[in-house]
């Protein structure tokens, strides 16, 4: 068991919102982002996502200088860390590089210029290809670009769980705090992955929700006429310090992360384990971690990603590990699914309800589908007095990752 971790910062900039304010708010009132035919999937047979509602001139305004070398999930992770470190009240300017480390998650890399640049080559020839390509596409330069405008010379990690990658991050980073490694932690993911080619192939896949007539309420986790997630993308950043480290700057501490637990199914690529077994472990270890009981859990931020499958299973996991029925609510209703991002996005809010006492409702849902013994909130914000939440994260290649959170005091 590790000593608590304060987080003393948040930064979204997600399709419901610019800022964490304005997500928090849009979350809590439970409406889908979703917006209907999205230009650059025109044709495709799933044309909609959940989109950041600022245009890219508008983003790179917001980086300044040096936006023109970065890909849109870059851009989206320095905007996000930008407001995580203000939020904390530190100032890179002043602080001590060398013991600040950067841990930002990606999933997929930057799809878009990989695919564009890949037209160029084949219609164009290898004279019109970027020599920007190379740092624009791979995962990690999210990582790097943020180190870079904060001056951060600490540990830089990249970890890539696939869905899973911001919650690894958090728990990454809370590790480097334990040992010593650093004493500041940035921690967070980033996604832009609304690209043809990525649209096409979840479709493919049969994870896309097909609703094109409703797109609004197309992502409706634990309902039971789900049909698949909408595509998103976002970036969420967390500032962490030790809990002594904290108190001794006079810090505000939004919660306290206490217990991380991370599994592999070992099972199947895309396919849950059966009775999500990998993901009962992670819950089991980080609650262990923490030093708490199931029973201690008031609040559950599922990973509730509005597909089939994983949605019955996760259903069926909560049920079983925390059968005294906590609060549920599945954000991606609202945002969609940011793919690497989302468990970042998601630990912010979570540390959020703890901080107001306000549980979101899951949008498009009336009622968990039949069998689904979980107390989802729906409709309404609820009025809960939270202690302790865990947040669920799940990503292909079978991996799971777990955070368990608190309030402050």
């Amino acid at each position: 068991m590790t000593g608590p971790v304060a987080v003393t910062g948040l930064g979204l900039i997600t399709p419901a919102g610019e800022d964490a304010d304005t997500t928090w708010e849009a979350v809590r009132r439970g409406a889908g982002t979703a917006a209907d035919r999205d230009p650059t999937l025109a044709g495709l047979p799933v044309d909609f996502s959940c989109r950041v509602p600022l245009a890219r001139d508008d983003l790179d305004r917001r980086v300044g200088r040096t936006a023109w070398r970065m890909s849109r999930n870059a851009v989206l992770a320095v905007l996000a860390a930008r407001e995580a470190v203000h939020d904390a009240g530190l100032d890179p300017r002043t602080w001590d590089g060398d013991r600040v480390a950067v841990v930002i998650g990606c999933g997929l890399g930057s799809d878009a210029v990989r695919e564009e640049q890949a037209r160029r080559l084949e219609e164009q020839g290898a004279d019109m290809v970027s020599a920007l390509t190379v740092p624009q596409i791979i995962p990690n330069m999210a990582a790097g670009e943020v180190s870079i405008d904060l001056g951060a010379r600490g540990p830089g990690l990249a970890p890539a769980t696939a869905c899973a990658s911001g919650a690894t991050a958090v728990a990454v980073a809370r590790d480097l705090l334990a040992s010593g490694r650093c004493d500041i932690a940035v921690a967070g993911a980033t996604e832009a992955a609304v690209t043809p080619l990525a649209a096409t192939a979840f479709w493919r896949m049969g994870t896309l929700s097909g609703r094109t007539g409703a797109v609004t309420a197309a992502s409706r986790p634990f309902a039971a006429d789900r049909d698949g997630f909408v595509l998103a993308e976002g970036a969420g950043v967390l500032v962490l310090e030790r809990a002594e480290d904290a108190a001794a700057r006079g810090a505000r501490v939004r919660a306290r992360l206490v217990g991380c637990g991370s599994t592999s199914d070992a099972h199947h690529p895309t396919t849950p384990a059966p009775d999500a077994r990998g993901a009962e472990a992670a819950l089991r270890t980080a609650l262990a971690d923490a030093g708490l009981a199931p029973h201690d859990v008031d609040h559950v931020n599922a990973h509730g990603t509005s597909t089939p499958l994983n949605d019955a299973g996760e259903a069926a996991l909560i049920a079983r590990v925390l059968p005294h029925r906590p609060s549920v609510t599945a954000p991606k209703g609202v945002l969609g699914h940011g793919l690497g991002s989302a468990g970042a996005v998601e630990a912010a809010l979570t540390v959020l309800t703890l901080q107001h006492g306000t549980v979101p409702p899951i949008a498009n849902l009336d009622a968990p589908a039949p069998g689904f013994t979980i107390d989802c909130v729906t409709g309404e914000p609820r009025r809960q007095d939270v202690r302790v939440a865990v947040s669920h994260s799940f990503g292909f290649g079978g991996h799971n990752v777990v955070l368990v959170l608190a309030r402050a005091s």
